[in-house]
């Protein structure tokens, strides 16, 4: 089977590989019917790295498919079965896990990134970590689930209620999917900002109220316009502007960090956080969110295809790639075949 492989720093090489025929007795073996390219996986193939990866390793960590085998051990999924794949593994073990905080645990993995993953024809990985999916939910929306679960994580505890304004800093994929979930909370108004027009214009269809590009607009005075006193939410996308994110924020106020950057370190005015009593909250991946993602998929509660932007096979993974890096794109769907 053909396999998109983490051969290198910077380098991703297409390889006939073996399909994999040895399944545990708590592992299942699915028929990858559709995977996504992520920033992540932009980031593990720059030059230097913006994120590790096992080199030999079959990269793709979004990804959906159909059951083929199963280990005499598991029960919650049977042969046939249409599954979307959770790619963090976890000990079960350590101190977090047994506090129900496995996004936090001190063993974790990732599918995709660490170990083999989705873009290949086939994949086996635990039991644990596949969940049943109806087959109505298109290939190209099912594959969405783990984006979606991190920023379903990161909406609980910002709790949106109906009518807040909502400040979404950085309009790529996981910014588009904040949009239509705080359209869906119920959001008044939501004020999306990003450097990029192309962006911007998805998220006018993905529930914006008003879009900012920094570079044409200032996005203080816009969002003082909009709001009066700040927005009650401020969510940073980007990983990079929590200061900005408490300048405009209202007293009160809550801003999330959903982005990550590791390199970054902006200045952080202790004080307004303290005076103006903004509550400041980290999202990471997710926590127990799948089994809710399943239920909005199956319900189609999003406008999730209007973020499909690429078709691609496997063999085209490259030229997605290089889309992805150029910011024309919003999510690509790679088709094993």
């Amino acid at each position: 089977m053909q396999a998109g492989v983490f051969k290198e720093i910077g380098k991703l090489e297409l390889q006939d590989r073996k399909e994999p025929d040895r399944v545990t007795e708590n592992e299942v073996k699915i028929k990858v019917e559709a995977a996504s390219i992520c920033g992540t996986d932009v980031h593990i193939l720059a030059d230097p790295p913006g994120h590790p990866a096992t080199p030999g390793s079959v990269l793709g960590h979004e990804y959906v498919g159909e059951v083929v085998e199963i280990g005499k051990e598991v029960g919650n999924v049977k042969v046939g079965d249409r599954v979307i794949v959770d790619p963090t593994t976890t000990c079960g073990e350590c101190e977090y896990c047994g506090m129900g905080l496995v996004n936090m645990c001190d063993n974790s993995s990732s599918i995709g990134i660490f170990k083999d993953g989705g873009w290949a024809s086939y994949s086996v990985l635990p039991a644990k970590n596949v969940f049943k999916v109806s087959k109505e939910v298109p290939p190209e929306v099912a594959v969405l689930a783990e984006p979606l679960s991190c920023v379903i994580n990161g909406s609980e505890k910002i709790n949106i209620q109906p009518g807040d304004s909502v400040v979404i800093l950085g309009t790529g994929p996981m910014g588009q999917l904040f949009t239509q979930v705080a359209k869906a909370a119920g959001a008044g108004k939501i004020v999306c900002s990003d450097f990029s027009d192309y962006r911007l214009r998805f998220s006018e269809k993905s529930g914006a109220t008003r879009t900012v590009n920094p570079k044409q607009e200032d996005i203080y005075e816009v969002v003082k316009a909009e709001t009066t006193i700040g927005a009650d939410v401020v969510v940073d996308c980007v990983g990079a502007l929590m200061n900005q994110a408490v300048e405009l924020v209202r007293k009160g106020g809550q801003v999330l960090v959903l982005g990550m950057n590791e390199h970054a370190a902006p200045a952080i005015k202790q004080y307004d956080i303290t005076r103006n009593e903004i509550t400041i909250k980290g999202t990471y991946i997710q926590n127990f969110d799948f089994p809710k993602v399943i239920k909005i998929l199956e319900a189609n509660l999003l406008n999730l295809e209007e973020l499909i932007t690429h078709k691609i096979t496997l063999n085209q993974i490259h030229e997605g790639i290089e889309n992805m890096r150029k910011g024309e794109a919003i999510k690509i769907v790679v088709y094993p075949e």
